[in-house]
């Protein structure tokens, strides 16, 4: 891959897609991250508005750390960059006390709804300042195993991303000169107050989980490994798991005849 040619094409291709949508330009949310790291980096080079939201909800120190280091390297770099810290923990507190028990006591379903008031958040400013919402998902985690929460970080109005690999995302950011705390960090949502990694989470490295998708996709029929045999499976199970989110949402469709009667 040449990582200029692409950091070029994905620039123009965000210049292009907010002019055509009468925007001022975007709104990124900042998780200390090597997807958001890149993804707000090329928005930047646009030109355009560009605000970037650290949005702690109960955060690690580190991850806090290398949000505030990239923020800081990218508002140095880019005068067309802007930065507001919304610290969440309190609304999250707030619904906690809303919720039943049963719902609070459920790790994932708390771990959704931090990434949902993130969402909502990050729309707020994009209606006050006419910006697009921009994704930071890449090719395995949007369209692979479904790893993103439905209405939470899956909320956006474009992925500039969404067709890299997580392995091609830091090819970019090594081109692009991503801060090298962020090029190390194991990637990891943030979501979990035992800050589990992706790979925890999983079972499985994002070059793994990359061979599967193209083995997969590409009608392999070679031996495989034990260790191959179980990404494969966690794999497949991760993504008809998590159908639901990359399809369509389902409409009942109404045949004609039932509503001529």
């Amino acid at each position: 891959m040449n990582s200029k040619l692409v950091i070029t094409h994905i620039v123009n291709w965000l210049q292009n897609y907010s002019t055509a949508s009468n925007t001022n330009g975007f709104v990124i949310g900042i998780s200390g991250g090597i997807d958001s790291a890149v993804t707000s980096t090329l928005c930047a080079l646009t030109g355009k508005q560009v605000i970037v939201l650290n949005m702690p909800i109960r955060q690690f120190k580190t991850e806090l750390d290398r949000s505030t280091e990239h923020i800081a390297w990218l508002k140095a770099k880019f005068t067309n960059v802007q930065s507001q810290t919304v610290d969440l923990t309190a609304s999250l507190e707030v619904f906690e006390k809303t919720l039943p028990p049963n719902i609070t006591n459920d790790f994932l379903s708390m771990a959704n709804t931090r990434a949902r008031l993130r969402m909502t958040s990050l729309y707020a400013f994009a209606t006050t300042h006419k910006l697009l919402v921009a994704g930071t998902g890449n090719k395995v985690e949007d369209f692979g195993v479904g790893f993103f929460t439905k209405y939470g970080d899956g909320g956006v109005d474009i992925s500039p991303i969404a067709d890299l690999y997580k392995t091609e995302v830091y090819q970019l950011a090594k081109e692009l000169g991503i801060v090298s705390t962020i090029q190390t960090a194991k990637p990891t949502d943030g979501l979990f107050a035992d800050g589990r990694t992706d790979e925890d989470q999983i079972g499985a490295t994002y070059p793994e989980l990359e061979w599967a998708m193209e083995y997969l996709a590409n009608k392999h029929t070679y031996e495989l490994n034990p260790r191959q045999k179980t990404v494969i499976n966690i794999y497949t199970h991760r993504h008809h798991a998590n159908k639901h989110k990359m399809d369509a949402i389902p409409v009942c469709l109404i045949p004609e005849e039932l509503k001529s009667i």
